[in-house]
């Protein structure tokens, strides 16, 4: 079985704030392991070896004001990539506020191979349909990421880090999306955690293009929040969203996720399954 981890923060983290990297710092110990995996492309793999997963994603996403990250981080992810782009899967970002051209910029993703759009309305200070209040840049993102069959990953649910606006964290808001770009394949990231899990159910049901990232979700508590797990697992992905706050290990989300009471078939489609119909080999 090839197991993906669709959500993990492989990041240039010498752009960050001192804020956000302050809170990093504090919220787990050897930080020190993670910058250097951020440097080195084979000691993340070494690492993925040890863990039992064969690809993961890496999460990239222009936030000037929250995080401090830049357009910057498109190259610095596809190049870091280029070490076994089979197994590293590159997610990048436009901002519709700092873009000089949102749909050149656009492209240019297309053109780099990036293999997902992501858009974190509580870092990016906006909602996730903020084109029917005038930001028309945001139509264009995923009007071009449906054209070029690109996902597109949208953080739903709380952040802590700080400056972040956890009002644009309601996974509601992509009800607009899924009607608007049809054919666009959208992922929730985290579910809609803590507060919104029931939206977040009802999205999954009422659209096709429409699917779940369990990363951020203590796994002990899913079926707490997902307790109709097993009728949405054909869309969901499993992801750990380490090495934020409260996520220590790769594997040991993974050894909580199979310990649950679910049948075999259901936890092979969301290791595995259902990230080769997204990202296929």
């Amino acid at each position: 079985m090839l197991i993906t981890d669709c959500h993990i923060h492989i990041q240039p983290y010498d752009m960050f704030k001192a804020g956000p990297m302050e809170v990093m710092k504090k919220a787990r110990g050897g930080f020190d392991d993670i910058i250097e995996y951020c440097r080195s492309p084979k000691a993340l793999l070494k690492y993925l070896d040890s863990v039992g997963v064969e690809r993961a994603m890496l999460i990239n996403y222009v936030a000037p004001e929250v995080m401090g990250l830049t357009g910057e981080i498109n190259q610095w992810v596809v190049d870091y990539c280029k070490e076994n782009p089979k197994r590293l899967l590159s997610c990048g970002s436009v901002h519709p506020r700092h873009s000089h051209n949102v749909q050149a910029d656009m492209e240019h993703i297309a053109r780099l191979g990036i293999r997902m759009i992501k858009i974190h309305p509580p870092h990016q200070l906006l909602y996730a349909n903020d084109y029917v209040n005038g930001v028309k840049e945001l139509a264009t993102i995923y009007r071009v990421a449906e054209q070029e069959g690109i996902p597109v990953m949208v953080h739903t649910g709380t952040s802590i880090f700080p400056g972040a606006r956890n009002r644009f964290g309601d996974p509601l808001f992509l009800d607009d999306v899924a009607v608007d770009f049809p054919k666009l394949k959208l992922l929730m990231a985290h579910g809609g955690r803590p507060i919104w899990m029931q939206t977040a159910f009802f999205l999954l049901r009422r659209h096709k293009n429409v699917h779940l990232d369990i990363s951020g979700i203590p796994p002990k508590l899913l079926l707490q929040y997902f307790p109709r797990l097993e009728e949405i697992a054909y869309k969901t992905l499993f992801g750990t969203d380490w090495p934020s706050p409260g996520v220590k290990d790769i594997r040991q989300n993974m050894n909580e996720f199979l310990a649950l009471p679910l049948p075999q078939q259901v936890k092979d489609q969301i290791l595995s399954k259902t990230a080769l119909q997204i990202w296929p080999e």
